[in-house]
């Protein structure tokens, strides 16, 4: 299949599956800083405003262990070795320091998925692309809740 954006086209040249094991482990760790982040964001949040979304925090910790889960059994089946450590996690005493700390978490996720969806196509790993499709949906609907309780529009995904 011709792809025509010629830009797109660049970036869609195969990788080697160390390498998308490389990237897939970059991943994984920001799939275990969310986990933490959503933890430890969700149990030290205060004051009425934010009860709602310290709930939605707890429901996305559940969601991105789903995702480190299906993330690592790619890397698996690629034969590779999942990583064990997190990228750090930042704190802050303020409720809103911590829901900008997590948007932005979620913005770079939903990029780093994009071009990895792009890479396991061009790559013939089709399967891959779809758990990483089915990731980004949930990892959207993140960016959403969060960018909701801020008062703000959704960041851009480039």
């Amino acid at each position: 299949m011709e792809n025509k954006n010629p830009a797109s086209a660049a970036k869609a040249a195969p990788i080697s599956r160390k390498e998308m094991i490389k990237l897939l482990n970059e991943d994984l760790a920001r799939e275990y800083q969310a986990i933490i982040a959503y933890i430890v964001y969700s149990q030290t949040m205060k004051g009425a405003k934010f009860q709602h979304i310290a709930g939605e925090l707890k429901k996305h910790a559940s969601e991105e262990l789903d995702h480190a889960l299906k993330i690592a059994k790619q890397i698996d089946y690629l034969n590779g070795t999942p990583v064990t450590a997190p990228k750090q996690v930042k704190l802050s005493d303020k409720a809103e320091d911590m829901l900008h700390f997590d948007l932005e978490n979620e913005r770079v996720t939903l990029v780093a998925y994009r071009e990895r969806i792009r890479q396991a196509e061009a790559m013939g790993e089709f399967a891959l692309s779809e758990v990483l499709r089915e990731i980004s949906v949930q990892e959207q609907e993140h960016l959403t809740d969060l960018a909701e309780a801020l008062g703000i529009d959704n960041p851009k995904i480039e």
